[in-house]
C-alpha cells in the first residue's frame, strides 16, 4: 500500500453523511477504513467505491471501544497511517424530561453522540503525532456537531445537549493539540437531506443534498478549517440565535417543531 494517498476512518460510514463523505473521498483516491453496525450496507457501499480491494469495513457498535481501538489499530497498520479520522456516527431522538424511561434516551444519545467520538478519536493521536513530528502536515481529527447544539431545541433535549458537548469538546481538543501539528475540525451540519431529516414531518429551511455537504465538508476539512457551519446559510441562522436574549429565543421556539419520541 502507498503512502501518498489519503488515509481516512470514518464512523457512521452505511448511509447519511458518512455514506456521502465516503463516496466523496473514495472519488479523490483515498484508502478509507469504513465503520458502521450494519455489516452488509457497508460491503454494498464499498462495492460502489473505486480501488474496492484497498478499502477495510469494520462491522462494530461505537459504544463498543476496545472493538474500535481494534478497528484504529488495524487500519493503521492496514493503510500504513492515517490522514483523517471524521467521528461521524451518531442518534437523534426526541425526548421529554418528564418521562422517566426517557433517561435511558439521554443515556444512549450520549454514548453515541459524545463519548464515542473520543472513543474514536483517542487511538490514532499517538500515530497522528508521530507523523505530524515528521512533518507531516495533513492530519485531521473531525467532529461532528450540529446546529442543534448551537441553542437547546425543546423536544431535542439529549441531542441539543449532546452536539453542543461534541462541539465544546472538539474545541478544547484543538487548544490541547494545537502545539503537536494536528488539526481538529468541527462541522456542525444544518439541515442534510438524510434517512434522519427525511422522517422529520416539519419544514427545514435549507436543506442541503448530501452530495453537496460532502464536497463543502471535504473541502472544509482539507483547509483545516477550526469550524464550519454548513450550509453556510444556517451559520448566518446560528450567529443570530447565538445573540438572542433568552426571552426572545423563549418566545421564538416555546412552539417549535418538535421531533417525535420513540416508545
Amino acid at each position: 500500500m502507498t503512502t501518498n494517498r489519503q488515509r481516512v476512518f470514518i464512523t457512521g460510514a452505511s448511509s447519511g453523511l458518512g455514506a456521502a463523505l465516503a463516496r466523496k473521498y473514495a472519488e479523490q483516491g483515498a484508502v478509507l477504513g469504513l465503520v458502521a453496525r450494519r455489516r452488509e450496507m457497508l460491503q454494498a457501499l464499498v462495492a460502489e467505491l473505486p480501488h474496492v480491494a484497498d478499502h477495510q469495513i469494520y462491522a462494530l457498535d461505537v459504544n463498543d471501544h476496545a472493538a474500535l481501538t481494534q478497528a484504529a489499530t488495524d487500519f493503521i497498520a492496514h493503510a500504513q497511517g492515517i490522514d483523517i479520522v471524521i467521528a461521524n456516527a451518531g442518534i437523534s431522538r426526541g425526548t421529554l424530561t418528564e418521562y422517566a424511561e426517557d433517561l435511558q434516551v439521554f443515556e444512549q444519545v450520549f454514548a453515541t453522540n459524545v463519548t464515542a467520538t473520543v472513543a474514536t478519536f483517542s487511538p490514532f493521536i499517538a500515530t497522528m503525532q508521530a507523523q505530524a513530528a515528521a512533518g507531516h502536515t495533513s492530519c485531521r481529527l473531525v467532529g461532528i456537531g450540529s446546529v442543534a447544539g448551537i441553542r437547546g431545541l425543546p423536544g431535542a433535549g439529549a441531542y441539543s445537549a449532546s452536539k453542543s458537548a461534541v462541539i465544546s469538546y472538539c474545541e478544547s481538543l484543538r487548544v490541547e493539540l494545537k502545539k503537536s501539528g494536528i488539526k481538529v475540525v468541527t462541522i456542525a451540519p444544518g439541515y442534510i437531506d438524510t434517512p434522519m431529516t427525511q422522517v422529520n414531518d416539519y419544514a427545514m429551511p435549507f436543506l442541503m443534498p448530501v452530495e453537496k455537504f460532502a464536497e463543502v465538508a471535504t473541502a472544509t476539512i482539507a483547509a483545516g478549517c477550526s469550524y464550519r457551519v454548513i450550509p453556510w446559510q444556517m451559520g448566518v441562522v446560528a450567529k443570530v440565535l447565538r445573540l438572542l436574549p433568552n426571552w426572545a429565543y423563549d418566545f421564538l421556539f416555546a412552539n417549535a417543531p418538535r421531533k417525535a419520541r420513540k416508545l
